[in-house]
């Protein structure tokens, strides 16, 4: 049976990566759209400049575009998606899950929320249970949802690998592109011939989401993992696909070998945007590239290669499309996970 799904904010550059992994999806149904209060009432192919690399679906085309007010929604959407500017969706997504509704949510509200799973399913999942201790302590009848910025995202698949061996110090540095800023982020002027070396608060993004990412649920609040994370961030002028050098050192010894074979053990799960395998490993020293690799497994892959050993640990490369592993496949894909663990 299909869940009937809607998309908060869903004209932007993230709300146009849902509605195109959703075509086609088996087992949601989009049945409604929000947006400002200058696109409601619009049809969406009226009120989206559509940008991205398909064509729009023809059946969204005519959809209504409605306000983003849960009076505007129907009462049969099952899950929504958000992808609201986090100043919007931290006064809104509150009104919505006090009306029922549950969200799973890109958006950057929230994420260091005591009571706010952060999820990456495959690393986790288990996570979702902090939901019991949100309802009761905000007293809403819905539930919302998290999934990590778009740089810490594709860093913390492989720290989850490789935290067997007890992970105790990443650095890393990014090189991260420009779909990320959005379509009004950074001109032409600012980014071409050019890499801007600072991007606001992403480095405390991927310190923080990270150690809340791999800590424990002891059944009433999140452990938080004690590693020690350091980040620099870059913007570079690729269009999509965020690739990261990550040098991590750990309590035990370590080698490469050790860390393919963390990697290749990465879990993946029976749900239909999860990958598999999770982790593609490259052994040629020059891959992953991001024109080359952001969209394995249709976007939702995370690439690595480059491995060396260091004298503390490992140094490699990872790779992500930013705007579906990243953002909307993500939400997509904890969506799927709230709907099989029977929060939806």
């Amino acid at each position: 049976m299909s869940v009937n799904v809607g998309i908060l904010g869903g004209t932007g550059a993230v709300g146009q990566r849902f509605i195109q992994l959703l075509d086609g999806h088996p087992d949601f149904e989009l049945v409604a759209v929000t947006a400002s209060d200058e696109s409601a009432g619009k049809s969406y192919r009226e009120a989206a400049k559509w940008r991205v690399d398909s064509p729009i679906p023809d059946w969204v085309g005519d959809i209504e575009v409605r306000e983003t007010d849960p009076q505007a929604v129907p009462d049969d959407v099952d899950l929504l998606f958000s992808s609201l500017p986090s100043g919007v969706a931290e006064v809104v997504e509150p009104q919505f899950t006090e009306a029922g509704y549950v969200i799973s949510s890109n958006s950057s509200n929230s994420r260091m929320a005591d009571d706010v799973p952060l999820v990456i399913p495959e690393v986790n999942g288990e996570h979702l249970d902090l939901l019991e201790v949100q309802q009761d302590e905000r007293g809403w009848d819905g539930a919302l949802v998290k999934n990590p910025n778009c740089s810490t995202i594709t860093m913390v698949p492989t720290l989850a690998a490789l935290d067997r061996f007890g992970l105790e110090t990443v650095h890393v540095s990014t090189l991260q592109a420009v779909s990320g800023a959005g379509y009004d982020g950074v001109t032409s002027m600012e980014i071409i011939d050019n890499v801007i070396p600072h991007i606001g608060g992403e480095e405390s993004k991927m310190e923080t989401e990270s150690q809340k990412l791999l800590g424990s649920f002891d059944g009433a609040e999140i452990d938080q993992h004690d590693v020690d994370v350091s980040a620099s961030c870059n913007r570079v002028p690729t269009l999509d696909g965020h690739l990261e050098n990550v040098w991590a050192e750990t309590a035990e010894d370590i080698d490469t070998d050790d860390a393919r074979d963390a990697f290749a053990d990465a879990p993946t799960l029976d749900l239909p945007s999860a990958p598999d395998p999770l982790i593609e490993l490259f052994e040629n020293p020059d891959r992953p590239q991001p024109r080359l690799d952001r969209t394995l497994g249709g976007g939702m892959q995370i690439a690595v290669g480059g491995l060396q050993e260091t004298s503390g640990g490992l140094q490699y490369n990872c790779l992500a499309h930013n705007t579906i592993r990243g953002a909307a496949g993500a939400s997509l894909l904890n969506g799927e996970l709230l709907v099989r663990e029977g929060w939806v």
